[in-house]
């Protein structure tokens, strides 16, 4: 038996349309979760400057709530929904030792530029421990964000040289 075909009109559309705008609208939204991001392990020295340094942090950067990343560190922090995300005690970069590395100066902190397609990642230089920052694609061109950074850096992490 074949059952005909309806068309659907009036509030059984409506009602329709509004069920797929929600599932939509449900399936697309971001949560509320902090972003993961590996966790750091300088030496004990490096580890105290980190410390200090999370204690000097914004509240806010480039207009952005502090939202920590995931596992909680006092060598992560993190603004907005992962768009920077600062890591305190990294490893030296490799990309470090190329003469064609290109940089960076913000309110006296150097920053190695590392350019990738999903955002710039910034790593100090001549500092007594290696801070990060990684920014999401929303700064391709953008460094202002590190403007928020500099003086907590320059005031906890001693320069090297």
């Amino acid at each position: 038996m074949t059952l005909p075909l309806r068309r659907l009109s009036g509030p059984r559309l409506a009602r329709l349309s509004g069920v797929l705008v929600l599932a939509v609208a449900v399936g697309c939204s971001s949560t509320d979760a902090p972003a993961s991001v590996p966790v750091p392990s300088p030496p004990a020295e490096e580890a105290a400057y980190c410390r200090a340094l999370d204690k000097e942090l914004p509240k806010t950067v480039a207009g952005h709530d502090r939202s920590d990343p995931e596992p909680s560190s006092v060598t992560t922090a993190g603004w907005g929904d992962a768009a920077i995300v600062l890591r305190c005690g990294v490893p030296r970069p490799e990309r470090m030792s190329d003469p064609q590395a290109k940089g960076v100066d913000v309110d006296g902190v150097n920053w190695m530029l590392e350019e990738r397609d999903s955002g710039p990642r910034f790593t100090t230089t001549y500092r007594e421990t290696y801070v990060e920052v990684t920014l999401d694609e929303r700064y391709l061109h953008d460094i202002s964000p590190l403007s928020d950074l500099a003086a907590p850096v320059a005031d906890t992490v001693p320069p090297s040289l």
